[in-house]
């Protein structure tokens, strides 16, 4: 029988049985975009990881992530790095922005910051994960989490070893992507050494899941099979925010949500444009913000390639709204 807490705590955070975790992830995970997440459902929201490097340096664009309100609580800011004075420097910024978590990413596969040995190019150095996470835990009052991979690549899956590591010296939390950095997002995630860790008598953190988690029923499977603590949702919320409210309700009842209408997607794909050009307090930023949830919201729409190509294409908010109601009097 698999593992189960009695109660999912993140320090002294307390959360719903089976949580549902919004992902950090770069360009989607803003203020606008984790406000409409919440709404449906999200448990927990993460902001984009911010450069420890670029926050140290007051760098515009690192400085703006920090962005984060009340409505969103509880919420998590990621940081990446490997350096320790930085990543110490940068505990002490985002401290005054107030977050209830500070995440760490050791996860992240792209190459530009693995190259500098953060994200999951620490997984190399093991030790170096151990050390930063501890010395971050003693420098904050606020809980630790960490979210990574299985690994470097498939011959390097200490999964088990890593986790035990960061929860003795005080991680209050762990996300695992089921794939090494060598898979970046190829393949299937493999759940069965996060469940491995889950099951583990040493552990007693919760253990949240990445990767894959696509559809209600791949979220029940995740905690009834799996015996996960909790799911973190990625790129099946990109222009679906919809998406937590639907696996709750799966949850609830074992049924499917009926379909979401073109109105309803028209009016959040309105609803987070404005909400993009409010936060940015650009239009064109605003407008080149939202480009990459449209495919999403508007997934499955026979025939809609030309409608597609203007949202995309315009630097006009207005031509877009215009563009929005077209659709609204097509197919609705």
């Amino acid at each position: 029988m698999p593992k189960i807490l009695d109660l999912v705590k993140i320090g002294d955070i307390k959360l719903n049985d089976f949580p549902l975790l919004l992902a950090p992830m770069e360009d989607v995970s803003d203020p606008p975009f984790r406000a409409l997440c919440k709404e449906q459902g999200a448990d927990v929201v993460y902001t984009e990881f911010i450069s420890s490097e670029g926050l140290i340096r007051d760098a515009a664009k690192s400085v703006k992530k920090l962005d984060i309100y009340e409505k969103e609580r509880p919420v998590g800011i990621q940081i990446f790095g490997a350096n320790l004075e930085s990543m110490l420097r940068t505990v002490e910024i985002v401290e005054k922005s107030n977050p209830d978590i500070i995440d760490i990413n050791f996860g992240c596969p792209v190459k530009k910051v693995v190259s500098k040995g953060a994200g999951a190019g620490i997984l190399k150095d093991i030790d170096l994960m151990v050390s930063l996470t501890d010395a971050m835990v003693k420098h904050t009052n606020l809980p630790i989490t960490v979210k990574t991979r299985l690994g470097w690549d498939h011959d390097s899956i200490k999964i088990i070893e890593v986790a035990e590591r960061l929860q003795d010296v005080g991680c209050k939390a762990i996300s695992i992507h089921g794939r090494t950095r060598a898979q970046m997002y190829k393949g299937e995630a493999d759940w069965a050494p996060i469940a491995e860790v889950k099951n583990n008598s040493r552990m007693h953190i919760p253990v949240f899941g990445n990767g894959d988690v696509n559809t209600p029923e791949r979220a029940v499977e995740m905690r009834d099979k799996y015996g996960l603590d909790g799911a973190m949702i990625g790129r099946a919320s990109i222009g679906n925010p919809w998406f937590f409210k639907q696996v709750k309700h799966f949850f609830e009842t074992g049924k499917h949500l009926p379909e979401v209408t073109i109105a309803e997607r028209v009016e959040m794909a309105k609803r987070h444009l404005q909400l993009e050009i409010d936060w940015k307090e650009s239009e064109i930023v605003g407008v080149m913000e939202t480009r990459r949830h449209y495919t999403n919201y508007f997934k499955g729409i026979p025939h809609f390639k030309d409608y597609r190509l203007k949202m995309v294409t315009s630097d006009s908010a207005q031509d877009v709204f215009n563009v929005f109601d077209e659709v609204l009097q097509k197919f609705a």
